[in-house]
């Protein structure tokens, strides 16, 4: 099945006190978007804004890119992303809009181009120990560790009329020792990534379980993804089990893949 060139609409992503909306952004060619950040929290927070290079691996976790070991294509998709601000500052309940334009050098080559833009809370400054604290003998090593709170969302950059393809080449049950899981392989091809929504139903067609935000990027053909399933999913995976790869529902819920399989 032919995936055609499209923009996606996801939902927000909260990490900490921080909100950012949309969690994906993908621009066609040359163009401008907006990432909204708000503080739910209940005091002011202060975010760094950087890009990172990222690439998926199988397992569909992401390893950081160092520098030297960047490809032509990841550091044209670095080169060609700008935006501002690069650091905010934000009270409870504001938002902050963060703008994004992207201007592809002349001759780019058709392809899907990908950076991840980091949001890093900056922990606030810790008060001074007065002075009868500063007086008093230490009786031995404190050490206060502060949670530094993050989100990552990739940014695409699509040049020219692009094409993938998604499969579902199987499925089986991996008992571990307190959870029960499965693992689904799925394959890609064509020059852009597939994403949706992983959706496996029963012989009498009810909804066992549904796993949103399935990614499969470029750098691989193949990954597997991991479902958790709880005793009463699995009494109802026994015999055929229908896989459904989808769009998101508010990117129209279109079919990517599907295949029936026996879970043992």
């Amino acid at each position: 099945m032919l995936l055609g060139l499209m923009v996606s609409v996801n939902p927000a992503r909260a990490q900490g006190d921080l909100l950012v909306a949309p969690t994906r952004v993908i621009i066609n060619g040359a163009g401008n978007a907006e990432v909204v950040l708000s503080n739910i929290g209940d005091k002011p927070a202060t975010y760094r804004i950087s890009l990172e290079l990222r690439r998926m691996e199988e397992s569909g976790d992401f390893s950081e890119v160092d520098e030297t070991a960047a490809t032509e294509s990841e550091r044209a998709a670095r080169d060609m992303v700008r935006f501002a601000p690069r650091r905010v500052t934000l009270l409870p309940g504001q938002p902050q809009a963060v703008r994004l334009s992207v201007r592809p050098p002349e001759g780019l080559p058709d392809g899907e181009y990908r950076v991840h833009m980091s949001f890093r809370a900056i922990p606030a400054a810790q008060p001074a120990e007065t002075a009868e604290e500063a007086a008093t003998p230490a009786s031995g090593v404190s050490i206060k560790l502060t949670p530094i709170y993050g989100i990552t969302i990739p940014v695409f950059v699509r040049q020219g009329r692009l094409e993938a393809q998604a499969a579902i080449a199987g499925a089986r049950l991996v008992r571990l020792e307190k959870q029960s899981l499965l693992e689904v392989d799925m394959t890609r091809t064509g020059k852009r990534s597939v994403y949706g929504e992983l959706i496996g139903r029963n012989a009498r067609g009810e909804v066992v379980f549904s796993l949103r935000g399935i990614a499969i990027y470029p750098e691989v053909d193949r990954r597997k993804v991991h479902v958790q399933l709880n005793p009463e999913q699995i009494g109802k995976i026994q015999g055929p089990l229908k896989l459904e790869y989808r769009d998101l529902p508010e990117n129209g819920g279109a079919l990517l893949a599907e295949a029936t399989v026996t879970v043992s």
